[in-house]
């Protein structure tokens, strides 16, 4: 069986998994949602090609005080507001104190709202209640970042919700089609090791170049 190449750099990306998208063009309502910052070069193509405007959904992950990479939750910037999305088995296992998850909630937040307007500037959110929305990222290796911003959609009544990737595993497409209405993945490889390495170009775009991209990506 032949081997997929790798693509060549996020624009390929959003352009093959604009192909899969095709049937939202057009439609009133969609929003897409780019995870910032690799999510947004992805993101650009997509929502060009859909004719929907493009927005950014800021997520950040709450780690564990001692042990940062396991994460006992996340914020996900929605509509100028922020959700907190809690993993309430790891509070559990680790005995988290409240004056921690605090501490460490705090601190995120600032960087959150740090990055929304680095990212926007003087673009406002675009509000996501009652619209089919599509999340759209670089890919996703356990999808934690991409279910954060699920589940705060949900919660602020977007309607219809959608991720998009060019590529993820198959434990995690499966993982995010309980929690999505739809998930589309370009590829879904069962011999997954990192997102990087399925493509050629992995540089993070600066953040002037996702902040014109944003800025493209409204209607005037």
């Amino acid at each position: 069986m032949a081997v997929s190449q790798p693509f060549a750099d996020r624009a390929q990306a959003g352009a093959a998994l604009a192909g899969r998208l095709a049937a939202y063009a057009g439609r009133p309502g969609v929003l897409v949602l780019a995870l910032p910052r690799g999510g947004v070069p992805v993101a650009a193509p997509v929502a060009a090609a859909l004719r929907a405007p493009l927005d950014v959904v800021v997520v950040r992950k709450l780690g564990l005080p001692g042990q940062r990479e396991l994460a006992m939750g996340a914020l996900a910037g929605v509509g100028g507001e922020v959700d907190v999305v809690l993993n309430e088995r790891v509070l559990r296992a680790a005995h988290v104190r409240p004056a921690d998850l605090d501490a460490v909630r705090t601190a995120e937040l600032a960087e959150l709202r740090r990055r929304e307007a680095a990212f926007r500037r003087d673009l406002p959110a675009l509000p996501v209640t009652g619209r089919t929305v599509l999340v759209v990222d670089d890919g996703a290796a356990t999808g934690a970042t991409v279910r954060a911003a699920v589940a705060a959609l949900r919660r602020h009544g977007a309607a219809w919700v959608v991720v998009g990737l060019p590529v993820c595993p198959p434990d995690t497409a499966a993982v995010l089609a309980r929690e999505a209405d739809e998930v589309v993945c370009v590829r879904v490889p069962r011999h997954f090791q990192a997102v990087g390495l399925e493509y050629r170009d992995f540089e993070p775009p600066a953040d002037a170049d996702v902040t014109a991209l944003l800025r493209a990506g409204r209607p005037s």
